[in-house]
């Protein structure tokens, strides 16, 4: 079950989507894509601008697991040269 805590951060995350940049820009380019295949008829065009959100989309959330994966690194002292080459012979060693 669930503590009181994580159901309220998971509100605030729920909330917090709708208001970011990138799922505004891609429901903008479905309204896009749409006025260009039934209003304007150009459906190739349509067909383009379609393909926009999932870019849009896998774009912002690779930022954004590079921030976390950055702010996770700060957060146990990782973050040195040092660590970083670690992690890098590590990987590669598995």
């Amino acid at each position: 079950m669930e503590s009181k805590g994580q159901q309220q951060e998971a509100v605030r995350a729920a909330e917090n989507t709708g208001t970011d940049p990138a799922v505004i820009l891609a429901a903008g380019s479905v309204v896009l894509s749409w006025f260009f295949f039934y209003a304007r008829g150009d459906k190739q065009q349509g067909l383009f601008v379609g393909l926009w959100p999932p870019t849009i989309l896998a774009f912002a959330s690779y930022f954004k697991q590079t921030q976390m994966s950055d702010m996770v690194e700060r957060a146990t002292g990782s973050d040195t040269l040092v660590g970083r080459v670690e992690r890098m012979v590590q990987s590669r060693s598995q």
